[in-house]
């Protein structure tokens, strides 16, 4: 069977631009990481029930692929969807650390839309996997469109491809398991601000190393704050020149030229 793989990524910077209910609006730049990824692949299925392989910590019922085959089968009704996955089940080869900020579930998701969609040739058009993958997870958009490097906005659901460099990031994720709920929770009732336009404007147009060379880490994340607050074992965990991705707990920085 063909492996797809499912790449990282990194915040280079993480805004929250306002709020939308219970949801918060947010300016991202997410850029890929190249160099980790996992590797998903079809495998024969004896249980004629959903299978996911892989080292999960959650049971199939929470597991995002299991939520994407929910959300895929609901827009297509597609018998051949329904019974193929009877018959095969999903092989998940972890590399991306879980809870770590770097995109791992996202990224599964969307790189199983596209399984399912070239395997069973479903013809659905990017815009449609990526409408479809928004129900399952604010990022899983973003991974669904297989850009470098793009401007995330809205609640995650508008993503622009930005054209740069791309850039060498090495990563590290201390073993602190972060709740993303709680941190924007605790953002929103001690941390929360907002960008002006202006601001808003300027980041959308900088490249991601001019940023990483010129904002502190605690400038570049909005929840790198509140993370620390719950989190304190994050503050140890820091190493001088990284940056914090997303929610956390993953720490990233460009890698140094030799």
């Amino acid at each position: 069977m063909k492996k797809y793989k499912a790449y990282a990524k990194v915040n280079i910077f993480l805004k929250v631009t306002g709020l939308r209910g219970d949801y918060h609006e947010i300016l991202s730049r997410f850029v890929r990481i190249n160099n980790l990824y996992d590797s998903l692949y079809f495998i024969d299925n004896p249980t004629q029930t959903f299978l996911i392989e892989g080292d999960f910590s959650c049971n199939v019922q929470q597991n995002t692929i299991y939520k994407t085959y929910v959300a895929l089968l609901e827009h297509t009704q597609s018998e051949i969807l329904k019974t193929y996955m009877q018959d095969y089940g999903v092989k998940v080869e972890k590399s991306i650390p879980a809870f770590a900020g770097l995109g791992g579930g996202s990224s599964d998701a969307a790189t199983y839309l596209h399984m399912c969609n070239e395997t069973l040739n479903l013809n659905l058009s990017i815009d449609t996997l990526s409408q479809i993958g928004a129900q399952v997870g604010a990022d899983v958009p973003f991974f669904v469109y297989g850009f470098q490097s793009a401007n995330v906005s809205g609640v995650g659901e508008v993503v622009e491809a930005f054209e740069e460099e791309a850039l060498d990031i090495e990563t590290y994720t201390p073993d602190i398991e972060i709740s993303t709920p709680k941190v924007y929770q605790k953002f929103r009732s001690d941390f929360y601000k907002t960008l002006t336009k202006q601001e808003y404007k300027e980041l959308s147009k900088q490249t991601s190393r001019h940023i990483l060379e010129t904002l502190t880490p605690e400038e570049a994340n909005d929840l790198f704050e509140p993370a620390k607050a719950l989190y304190g074992a994050l503050e140890s965990a820091q190493k001088e020149g990284y940056f914090f991705s997303g929610s956390g707990s993953s720490y990233f920085r460009l890698r140094p030229a030799t």
